[in-house]
């Protein structure tokens, strides 16, 4: 199977893009279905057959030869512990940085009718904004490999009116939060809720320096409107993006048409440019730049980051 993806290319170039503070990555790593493209199958044999297991725990090791950013969705399940963070980071080079998803328990206002909350599933929950339960829980553990943390993701899923009324509800209760947050960490907040892209909601943001982290979603508008509005650029020393999903498409459906992720099926040329617009105005502005691609969407996170990167490089700087 032909790839755009060249490992071999694009190592000295992410490597290069990572010197000037500019790092590309992929939400999660284990895929099976990039054997081929990032992965050597033959790493993973094991008695003359292809081994999963072994795959899940040794692949990360294989990835941070090429990148030296990747997002950690795993973290937004439960609070991860020293001891994973850790087996995580001996795992890369030195100069390796993590994003981390907050866990949900911090960002739900509500816990989702779904199986893994068990008696906790559709109740309000207490620890929602809970500075002091995030510093314990997260930023600790966080602390024993702190130079390799390069990003803190708030991700808030979309509020229903129930719960969060108006947008300016959120604003406020997001001011406290990062009012009380521990200083000198990298944080960016992502929302779902379009309506809350206001000025106050920037303005609330930019007062804490925390990034807006831009986010292609279902429901949410796409990231080259949402760069284009005034002041979304929060933080004068950090700015992030996650390429997720279509506008317009669901996960589910997104997750059924793409599987196993081994190839591109439906091209965004203007998600791939707002990706090479965001390399060139971070490296104009100086300023750190996490940007990060799911699978879900194109098809295969990997193409994708090699055509935003080449695209990147035929496009004027901008501040």
């Amino acid at each position: 199977m032909s790839s755009t993806f060249d490992r071999t290319r694009l190592q000295p170039v992410l490597a290069d893009l990572a010197r000037e503070a500019v790092f590309l990555g992929t939400s999660s790593w284990k895929y099976p279905g990039w054997r081929g493209q990032l992965y050597d199958e033959a790493r993973y044999v094991y008695r003359g057959r292809f081994a999963e297991t072994r795959f899940d725990r040794l692949c990360l090791s294989e990835y941070g030869e090429v990148f030296k950013t990747v997002s950690v969705d795993a973290a937004y399940y439960q609070f991860p512990t020293e001891r994973y963070l850790e087996a995580l980071a001996a795992q890369v080079p030195a100069d390796f940085q993590f994003a981390f998803k907050v866990t949900d328990v911090i960002t739900l206002k509500r816990y989702p009718n779904l199986p893994r909350f068990g008696p906790r599933a559709g109740e309000v929950n207490p620890d929602f904004l809970n500075a002091s339960l995030f510093a314990s829980a997260f930023l600790q553990p966080c602390a024993r490999i702190r130079p390799q943390v390069g990003l803190l993701m708030f991700e808030f899923t979309r509020f229903q009116a129930r719960d969060v009324a108006r947008g300016r509800d959120f604003v406020e209760a997001l001011d406290r939060f990062l009012s009380d947050l521990p200083r000198g960490w990298p944080y960016g907040v992502e929302i779902r809720n379009a309506s809350f892209l206001q000025p106050e909601y920037f303005e609330v943001l930019a007062r804490h320096q925390v990034a807006h982290v831009f986010n292609s979603w279902e429901a949410m508008p796409p990231i080259e409107e949402q760069m284009a509005m005034a002041g979304a650029f929060t933080s004068p020393t950090l700015a992030a993006a996650r390429f997720l999903l279509r506008p317009g498409r669901r996960y589910e459906e997104a997750v059924k048409q793409f599987s196993p992720y081994n190839r591109v099926q439906d091209p965004n040329p203007a998600g791939r440019t707002a990706g090479a617009q965001l390399i060139r105005a971070a490296k104009a502005r100086k300023s750190r730049a996490f940007v990060f691609v799911n699978n879900r969407f194109e098809g295969n996170a990997l193409e994708t980051i090699a055509a935003m990167i080449a695209e990147a490089a035929a496009i004027p700087a901008t501040a």
